[in-house]
């Protein structure tokens, strides 16, 4: 039987306890029905059972990621709301994942380790779950796992389970034992990690990019917090990314993942800080626009990419075809292997459906009719078990090109084999805040996410009960 299948047949009939949804299931238009249960199926299915651990990417992958184990803690009880799998089986696979964080060992030798000081490393071993090869201990991802282990904190909130008690107890310890000033070294900004071997990396979080969620975190700490004052330092560098631009005027940051990652967890609609009450727009409509400002970038095509229109967008990090050069129609086109595209900065012609789909709840009206036409005209090459590949380019159509992963399918162009965690995560997410907003709903819950917010001087929406 078909693995997703057999999660149906498993799980809807034993499902009461799903979150009631504002937007009917009738009004998801069957299509997405089948992409969201599809992605959702990547993370149950990939995902190691007894120690939680998220493949970085599939099937090509031998590293876990720590940010896909936050989507996948996320992605649990979204299953649950769609009745994919029960409740019970949700808490089994949330319990098992936060006992294995918080056993995992912690020290600063260079192997053996999983992480230090509250961090983790970026990737582990699927079969040891300590450092994988030289990865560094990585703020942001660390934000992104604590992100969903805070989720499952709020939503796993029977009083009387004991497995939900205790998962509830070790979400606290494992965010309590972050010591987050310690890599905010010398009262700047956040650094992006460490090495044993070497220290700080040199380079920091400064400038408006996926790290809301990261100083949110960092700000809320019951036990380990930086001073409040350094989100107001931070935000004051986001004027140089402000693009004036009529009524598609935003703070850009080209690939969307920068966009999507923190308010995948966090609902920005009404919330205003200092630096977004000066704007005039909050985060949830800054990101609406920057959605909007990529699909006209697609309409206009300026380097004529093949494929690009009103309907066929969408630029962001992810997987590419190999670092080359090859002469296509008359024209020397550049293609690139993994890279963060936005516009226009590292454009190839390599589309990612993430990049549109993650971004349905800002701008649903153009994200499912992109959806749409991708599967449409590319769906035969492109979507699979577990719904869109990470990404595809219909400019590439050499047969003899020199790639480095995927595949050219005659008719369509080059296409990736690989699924990618941290690019699933914002489809199944993105989609159920759509549909239900479960996922803001139960993070508006945290107490956690309240203080962050609170102490980076956000007031409004559900912040001050209202929408």
């Amino acid at each position: 039987m078909d693995r997703r299948h057999f999660i149906l047949a498993s799980g809807a009939s034993a499902v009461s306890t799903a979150l009631p949804a504002t937007r009917s299931m009738a009004r998801t238009p069957p299509f997405l029905h089948d992409l969201h249960q599809r992605t959702f199926c990547f993370f149950w299915d990939t995902t190691d059972p007894v120690t939680g651990l998220a493949v970085d990417r599939w099937p090509s992958g031998h590293a876990a990621s720590i940010a896909s184990i936050g989507f996948a803690l996320t992605a649990y009880p979204v299953g649950v709301a769609n009745g994919w799998i029960t409740r019970a089986m949700a808490a089994k696979r949330a319990l098992a994942t936060l006992r294995f964080l918080s056993g995992a060992p912690q020290g600063a030798d260079p192997t053996g380790a999983s992480g230090y000081r509250g961090f983790f490393y970026h990737f582990l071993g699927m079969q040891t779950g300590t450092r994988f090869r030289s990865s560094e201990l990585s703020t942001i991802d660390t934000a992104l796992l604590l992100a969903g282990v805070l989720f499952a904190q709020s939503w796993y909130d029977d009083p009387h389970d004991p497995g939900e008690r205790e998962i509830r107890a070790l979400a606290d310890d494992l965010y309590a034992k972050v010591e987050w000033p310690w890599l905010a070294p010398h009262d700047t900004f956040i650094s992006m990690g460490w090495h044993p071997e070497s220290g700080h990396i040199p380079y920091q979080w400064n400038g408006f990019n996926e790290s809301l969620i990261l100083y949110l975190l960092a700000l809320g700490s019951p036990t380990h917090p930086i001073a409040a004052d350094r989100w107001d330092r931070w935000t004051a560098t986001f004027d140089r990314s402000w693009v004036a631009d009529g009524a598609l005027s935003h703070t850009a940051f080209g690939p969307l993942f920068g966009h999507q990652y923190s308010q995948t967890w966090i609902d920005f609609r009404g919330l205003h800080d200092g630096y977004s009450r000066r704007r005039g727009i909050d985060y949830f409509e800054n990101s609406r626009r920057a959605t909007y400002a990529q699909r006209r970038y697609a309409i206009a095509n300026p380097a004529g990419f093949t494929g690009y229109g009103n309907d066929i967008w969408g630029l962001t990090a992810c997987d590419g075809p190999g670092d080359f050069a090859i002469d296509i129609g008359g024209r020397t086109r550049r293609f690139l292997s993994y890279s963060a595209r936005g516009v226009p900065d590292n454009d190839d012609g390599t589309i990612a459906p993430t990049a549109a789909l993650g971004s349905i709840a800002f701008a649903p009206e153009i994200v499912v009719p992109a959806a749409r036409a991708m599967h449409a005209r590319y769906g035969r090459a492109i979507y699979r078990d577990y719904g869109f590949v990470d990404s595809f380019n219909p400019t590439l159509t050499a047969p003899d090109a020199p790639i480095r992963t995927g595949q050219v399918v005659p008719g369509i162009g080059w296409v990736d084999s690989d699924y990618l965690g941290i690019d699933q995560g914002p489809i199944v997410c993105m989609i159920e805040n759509w549909r239900s907003g479960m996922i803001w709903r139960t993070m508006a819950r945290n107490p956690h996410i309240r203080r962050g917010l609170m102490r980076g001087g956000f007031t409004g929406g559900w912040l001050s009960g209202g929408a």
